[in-house]
Order: structure tokens, then C-alpha cells, then sequence
């Protein structure tokens, strides 16, 4: 029967109407009747799903959904991915270009422990700013006076460190030409007028320390080992703070989190940790952020807390209630991605390390790290070492907050003026 035989002659007959929305819904009701008759009695219906809330333990095809894992432990095909060519930053300064004011504290009453991992993008692996030249100094002391005590590479872990070693050779000349020239055997630093050559054999030094000495982050590679666990086998620790590679080299991914007394971990971390460090592929890196107070200013290691050489290092011979001027924000940014190549999982850690004289001069910020140091838990507040300065740091972070209150400050309106993790 032709179409405009059955809307001229047969419609009229069984639906005496010449209203085309009732028309309309009358057939829409036929159809949706006739599919689903159609699917109850041959089995195909199904229930509709919702894409935000999908199965991660089931294999998809589907953008941002985690497959699982079928390869052996310890067993790693070389991936094809090549990773995307970074954006030149065409207005970066080594002496102008100011640090990202990273805030990645919320506020109270409750403090949430969770891995904090979002997305990353390709221009955003490694940051440098106008502190690189300090950081670069501090570095280059550190390797010279303390060589492998803060830097190594373990034999299997080798192909991954120069993986990483000219991943970053191939990135910091496409991110900050001003700064980096890529060569026939390596980089050059124009800004401090070093040459690297990463093709000799062997190498000038481990790759690891030479990797350091491009970046402003400390370096750690984690391996996959065939009994599933992963252990850090590569690094550079140099502006640490408050922990030695020395102490971790060699050790299991939990064993590193669990020996630092790393709160709730074992409850609520090891089990997501270890999950996303199998899942993770080389196209889809990430970041994360913390924070501390330190009570010294040091930025490669906290001498508060005991010497770098002691045989323990506590929070315990911290002096309590120094002066305000004593304390300063550390924060780290960590990104993680999964080499190509190796199959390593790359740590770069970049720290952030400012007087809280200082940042408590920005809009909100006194009021909210007051709040959020207020919200740690007991293990927490120990873990951070809060009982040696929660006295001078929550007296001056109240009487600030109150200033800026008394200057005009519209609390309510801090989610439209800077948004966490700010």
C-alpha cells in the first residue's frame, strides 16, 4: 500500500481526526507498541543503561571507560600510542612566569581521604616557572653532594628510565622552546647553557639524575613485577622534603604507603590504587595534588624534622609554636602516566613551597586552610604533624580571615571567584 494511500483513505477510517499533533502521538504510540511487542517475545529488550555509571570491570569500546585487564602480570606488549605534540607556550618566562597558586585544601567539617585523580592534558605534564633557577641550583647541590642517596636506577629498570629520559627531551623543546633546543643527540638548556648527550653509551651519568636536572619535579618510576605488585625501581628524590629515596628504593607500591604511615591507606586507598595502576594506559595521564605545612625553610629537605642522615626522621623533634614567619605551604602536584615503551608508571612530582605569610594575602585562602586543617582526623593530624604548630597557625589564619571579612570579603562568593583545587 503507498504511503498516501494510508494517510488519505485508511488513517481517516480508524482515527476520524484531522488534528496533526493527534495524528502525530497516535503513531508514535503504534511504533513504540509494535518495537516493544517486537522485543519482549524474540528477547532482545533490555533495560537502557546510563553512560555516567558504567561497569569497570566490563571490557568497552567506549571513550573514558576504564577495560579490564588481561595481560599477565610483569607482562608488557610496547604500546603504539605517540603521545600528542605539546603547544608551545609562546609567552613563558624563566624570570617572569609566576608558579600556579595550587590550593588543593577544601573545606571542613570532614576531611575526605580519596586518590584526587582527574584528567590530564599533554601541555600540562611539566610545569616550569620563574623559580627554576633555584630549583635547578638546589638540584645540581644535591646530586653533586649526595649522589645515589637520592637517586638510582635498578638494571631491569633501565629501558624505562631512558624512555623517560628522552620522553622528556622530545617534550621541553615542543612546550618551552624559549628554554629547550632539541639535537641530533639530545637537548640544550639555553638558559643555563648545559648540553645533554642521551645517546652515548653508557651514559654520562644515570638518566634519572639527568632528568632531574631538566625539570623542576622529582622523578619516580614504578615497575610491574610477575607477581602483580608494583615497585619503584627509578627515581630522583632531590627536593623531598620530608621522606629519602633511600628508605623506599626497591619497595612495593603499598609497602612505600604503608612504611610512611600514609593515613587510611590500607582502608581506603590500596585497593583504588592498585586497581588504577594495572588499568592505566598510555593515552589517559593524570594529576593530583596534596598538601603540608612545614615549619622551616627549607625547600629539599626539612631539617625540623630531624637530619637527613639521621636513622629515623619524626615529627617528634619539631619545636612547637615557632613564629608564624616559620611556617611555610608545601604542595605537591603529581602527574602519572604509563610509558609507551617500558610499560613503566612515571611520578612526577613538582612541589610548590611558599610562606604562609604569603598566601595568606589571596582572597579566601586563611579562612578555608584554617577550616581545612580544623577537619583532619586524629591520624591525619599526626601524619601531618599538626600538634607542632595548630596554635600559631589557627590564631594567625582566624585573625587574617576576619581582616578580609572586615575589608569586604563575600565568602558566598568564593566558588565564583576561585574554584578548588585553586
Amino acid at each position: 500500500m503507498a504511503v498516501t494511500t494510508f494517510f488519505q483513505e485508511v488513517l481517516p477510517s480508524i482515527f476520524p481526526t484531522k488534528d496533526p499533533v493527534a495524528i502525530f502521538l497516535f503513531l508514535n504510540i503504534i511504533i513504540f507498541l509494535g518495537v516493544f511487542a517486537s522485543r519482549k517475545y524474540t528477547g532482545k529488550f533490555t533495560q537502557p543503561t546510563r553512560s555516567g555509571s558504567p561497569d569497570l570491570e566490563k571490557p568497552s569500546s567506549r571513550p573514558g571507560v576504564k577495560e579490564k585487564v588481561t595481560r599477565k602480570p610483569g607482562e608488557w606488549t610496547p604500546s603504539t600510542f605517540k603521545r600528542p605534540s605539546a603547544t608551545p607556550y609562546s609567552d613563558w618566562d624563566v624570570h617572569n612566569t609566576k608558579p600556579i597558586p595550587y590550593r588543593p585544601f577544601r573545606y571542613g567539617p570532614k576531611y575526605f581521604i580519596t586518590l584526587g585523580l582527574r584528567s590530564m592534558k599533554w601541555d600540562e605534564w611539566i610545569e616550569l616557572d620563574n623559580h627554576y633557577l633555584k630549583y635547578h641550583a638546589d638540584k645540581r647541590k644535591r646530586i653533586e653532594e649526595r649522589r645515589e642517596k637520592c637517586f638510582g636506577t635498578a638494571p631491569e629498570a633501565m629501558d624505562g628510565a631512558i624512555e623517560l629520559l628522552e620522553e622528556l627531551c622530545a617534550y621541553l623543546p615542543e612546550r618551552y622552546p624559549s628554554m629547550f633546543e632539541k639535537t641530533a643527540t639530545g637537548i640544550i638548556n639555553k638558559v643555563t647553557n648545559e648540553t645533554f648527550n642521551i645517546t652515548q653509551r653508557p651514559l654520562p651519568e644515570d638518566p634519572m639524575a639527568t632528568a632531574a636536572r631538566l625539570v623542576q619535579d622529582d622523578l619516580a618510576l614504578m615497575f610491574e613485577r610477575p607477581d602483580g605488585e608494583y615497585y619503584l625501581l627509578a627515581g630522583a628524590i632531590l627536593l623531598a622534603g620530608f621522606w629519602r629515596l633511600s628508605d623506599k628504593f626497591g619497595m612495593r607500591l603499598s609497602e612505600i604507603h604503608t612504611s610512611g604511615d600514609v593515613p587510611q591507606y590500607r582502608e581506603k586507598l590500596e585497593k583504588g590504587m592498585m586497581n588504577f595502576f594495572r588499568r592505566l594506559k598510555p593515552e589517559e595521564p593524570v594529576l593530583r595534588n596534596n598538601y603540608f605545612i612545614q615549619v622551616d625553610d627549607s625547600l629539599p629537605w626539612s631539617h625540623s624534622i630531624g637530619p637527613e642522615d639521621a636513622e629515623t626522621v619524626s615529627w617528634n623533634t619539631a619545636e612547637k609554636n615557632k613564629a608564624i614567619e616559620n611556617h611555610f605551604f608545601r604542595s605537591e602536584r603529581q602527574s602519572l602516566r604509563r610509558l609507551p615503551k617500558s610499560g613503566a608508571v612515571v611520578f612526577t612530582i613538582r612541589t610548590y613551597f611558599e610562606p604562609i605569610t604569603e598566601i595568606v594575602k589571596e582572597p579566601y585562602v586563611p579562612g578555608r586552610l584554617a577550616s581545612a586543617v580544623r577537619s583532619w582526623g586524629d591520624d591525619v593530624s599526626t601524619y601531618k604533624g599538626k600538634q607542632k604548630y595548630e596554635e600559631v597557625l589557627l590564631e594567625y589564619l582566624d585573625r587574617k580571615h576576619e581582616e578580609q571579612i572586615k575589608n569586604g570579603l563575600q565568602v558566598e562568593k568564593e566558588d565564583k571567584v576561585r574554584a578548588y583545587p585553586l
